[in-house]
């Protein structure tokens, strides 16, 4: 077994199973449900709401924790939201987490400024961010903070931004980025999600092997993590795919990506000698148990 059938394997094993997903769309639809009925009279478990964040990317692995939901209100209630003399944005939050309440009586739910919070002993976090469209196919949302405003997002730019350079590297951006979260669970990485994602993104604009398969896996875990580390450190926010929104630096990760790239880098040379249980040892460093020893 070489290379691509050790990256094949790992990706394999950072895939979400059925059991998860199922469990994650039951909840989805409970509460998507009773979104409809309270606010739109209507009777469907799926229409008004999309995954964002790593699940709406598809970039989430088996520990995700936080699935994000968007549901889109009808734009009439904005005018009446707005219209309250003080903080109508939490005003349309507490009418929100009533509803979801209605299903989930038992459950945590907190407001947290901007979504709804929803907790499950199982720990699966869903946060539901409830919207208006807006006239340039974006989201307009309430935040609570400082007296009440309104804020504006884009996440099905991002999403369709993500899904076409994706399409256009063969899938490895998808695969990327889970391989990184994977290095964010292992070396206990000071880095977010949607930087994970924005950095993987760029990354992949560029290098050469972006439309090659597992077999040049190796060389983009060096290749990959020697760009992660080469980012200023002095610099704080950066532009999101799709929607040029800021993705803010949580902490510092480019120390743990110098040592990812380093352990790489003796993991080729390991392979170079056919010393592959050594060359595993290195990426299991990296990634974790999901690497096949």
């Amino acid at each position: 077994m070489g290379v691509g059938e050790w990256f094949g394997i790992c990706c394999a094993n950072l895939t979400i199973d059925s059991k998860k997903r199922s469990s994650i769309a039951a909840r989805t639809g409970r509460i998507t449900a009773q979104l409809n009925h309270d606010f739109r009279k209507l009777s469907s478990d799926v229409a008004h709401r999309f995954y964002v964040g790593s699940y709406g990317r598809g970039t989430a692995i088996p520990s995700v924790s936080d699935v994000d939901i968007l549901y889109q209100l009808p734009y009439e209630l904005y005018g009446k939201y707005n219209s309250y003399a003080t903080n109508g944005q939490s005003g349309l939050l507490s009418a929100v987490r009533a509803s979801v309440q209605r299903t989930y009586p038992t459950s945590s739910i907190s407001g947290s400024g901007q979504v709804i919070v929803v907790s499950f002993n199982d720990g699966i976090r869903f946060e539901l961010l409830p919207a208006f469209l807006d006239t340039e196919g974006g989201y307009i949302f309430a935040d609570t903070n400082e007296g009440g405003s309104w804020k504006h997002c884009k996440p099905k730019h991002e999403m369709d931004a993500f899904s076409q350079r994706s399409v256009s590297c063969n899938g490895n951006l998808i695969e990327l980025s889970r391989l990184a979260r994977a290095w964010h669970d292992t070396n206990n990485v000071s880095i977010s999600g949607m930087l994970i994602d924005t950095l993987a993104y760029q990354f992949l604009e560029t290098w050469a092997y972006r439309d090659k398969g597992y077999l040049y896996y190796d060389w983009m875990t060096r290749d990959f993590f020697a760009y992660v580390a080469s980012q200023n450190a002095s610099q704080q926010y950066w532009r999101a795919p799709g929607s040029g929104s800021y993705v803010a630096r949580t902490g510092v990760f480019e120390y743990k990506a110098r040592q990812a790239e380093l352990r790489a880098r003796e993991a080729i040379s390991y392979q170079d000698n056919s010393n592959d249980w050594s060359a595993k040892k290195k990426y299991r460093e990296i990634y974790g148990t999901v690497f096949p020893t």
